[in-house]
């Protein structure tokens, strides 16, 4: 089974800011060998921070049964499929996250000690991304008045509950507008940690 892997570290991997970190450049063949092959359709999404490893991999969904008036009646090839019922998705998706249960914290675990990080668990299923866990982690931060008037009017305006969800909301809207540029910036940080480990050794 093929293994994706989107590494979210600065820099080479495990980054400058993750040098106290075991480094995780193997992380994806590791879990290549150690997954089930019958888990997913296809190769899981692993991505990688300093703080966790989130695998997500795509579910096999059961396909309805095709009925037609006549059983002898022949079926265009251009006739859409059928789409899954999301009651029979929802199944699968509850089946999944209990039958796998004990291994995947078993796999937890192994992978905690060898990388030093927590693992967080999903699924995709028809595009749709469901997390099992996830690590939520705090963040400190000192703001100027109009950088907290900005938190302040997400608040008021009813788009956030409190300044720390007002802030999660627009770290996520500025990584959707910036992730090309942020991707280049982690390309060109790589290229330095590469150029670096190239030189005299002792520096």
């Amino acid at each position: 089974m093929r293994h994706t892997h989107r590494g979210r570290g600065f820099g080479r991997s495990g980054g400058w800011q993750q040098a106290d970190l075991p480094d995780p450049s193997d992380a994806a063949d590791w879990f290549a060998g150690r997954l089930p092959d019958n888990w997913f359709t296809g190769a899981p999404v692993i991505e990688i921070d300093r703080d966790e490893i989130v695998v997500v991999g795509e579910l096999p969904i059961p396909q309805p049964e095709k009925t037609t008036a006549d059983p002898d009646a022949k079926v265009d090839a251009e006739t859409p499929a059928e789409s899954v019922p999301q009651a029979t998705k929802d199944g699968a998706i509850s089946r999944f996250r209990e039958s796998t249960r004990p291994a995947r914290m078993q796999i937890a675990d192994e992978a905690q000690h060898r990388y030093g990080r927590s693992v967080a668990w999903g699924v995709s299923v028809d595009g749709e991304r469901i997390m099992f866990t996830h690590l939520a982690v705090p963040v400190m931060t000192r703001l100027r008045q109009p950088e907290r008037q900005v938190l302040d009017t997400l608040v008021d305006s009813g788009v956030a509950r409190s300044r720390a969800d007002a802030l999660a909301w627009t770290v996520k809207l500025a990584g959707k507008h910036a992730e090309a540029w942020l991707e280049e910036l982690r390309g060109a940080m790589r290229k330095v940690d590469d150029l670096r480990s190239e030189g005299p050794q002792g520096l």
